[in-house]
């Protein structure tokens, strides 16, 4: 692994670019530290393809409405509006330059982050808010689809890509999916009104946007299916992945 603060050498000689830092106050972190050496890159021809992981976040709330890849961004967080700026940075140096992804992803889950471990520690709740749906992706089909637009031979422009399951789901159905295959019972409903309470700042934003995120235009244009394409699958691939390296109870 090459560090980040000496990976301008590394940046002039690449093909194919995958940024997944999450941005800070002052911008993308890779823009601003490596900025000259991605141009470098870009008007050399020789960076061909970027890939951008974001987020739905981007969407703001949609009153529990559809939003697709055409959907103009709306974003009412902070942390989204950070991301939407970072987006428009990396559309700016790429434009004409190279071909650029940007990935919109849901709630990512998989081994090690999903409700097993809530569960198992007894720590897990089941907060019911009727209507209120979350679109997931499983890790595994995060690589799947940037592994197939790295494939591609694509021109120098930009798509907007949904890395989102096939059913989004309020969060109440994954908690008690998840306990049935842990063959426990699951936690008590606990109505949303009664949980926010407790709740920090970070979960509550989540909360606060309630969206369904459409994906039918990635997978074409990929060329792919998921491989989990509901978080039932996932989690079952889960359990399966766990009980497999002796992790699972």
């Amino acid at each position: 692994m090459i560090p980040f603060d000496s990976a301008g050498d590394a940046l002039r000689e690449a093909t194919h670019l995958l940024v997944t830092a999450p941005p800070g106050e002052h911008g993308d972190p890779l823009l601003v530290s490596h900025h000259a050496a991605i141009k470098a890159a870009l008007i050399a021809r020789k960076l061909r393809w970027i890939g951008y992981i974001s987020t739905t976040g981007v969407y703001g709330d949609r009153g529990g409405g559809v939003v697709d890849e055409s959907t103009p961004p709306a974003p009412g967080q902070p942390r989204s509006v950070r991301r939407l700026a970072a987006e428009e940075a990396w559309r700016a140096i790429a434009a004409g330059l190279a071909a650029l992804d940007i990935f919109r992803a849901g709630g990512i889950y998989g081994p090690g982050r999903s409700p097993f471990d809530d569960l198992r520690a007894g720590t897990a709740r089941r907060v019911v808010k009727p209507g209120h749906a979350f679109s997931r992706i499983h890790r595994d089909d995060i690589a799947h689809a940037v592994l197939a637009a790295i494939g591609q031979e694509l021109p120098p422009a930009v798509r907007v890509l949904h890395l989102v399951d096939d059913e989004a789901v309020e969060s109440a159905a994954v908690t008690a999916h998840a306990a049935r295959l842990l063959g426990l019972p699951p936690p008590p409903a606990t109505p949303f009104e009664q949980a926010r309470a407790t709740m920090s700042p970070m979960a509550l934003s989540f909360w606060a946007e309630n969206r369904r995120v459409a994906n039918a235009a990635t997978k074409a244009a990929l060329g792919i299916a998921w491989r989990y394409p509901t978080y039932r699958e996932g989690l079952e691939a889960i359990l399966a992945e766990e009980r497999r390296e002796g992790l699972a109870e």
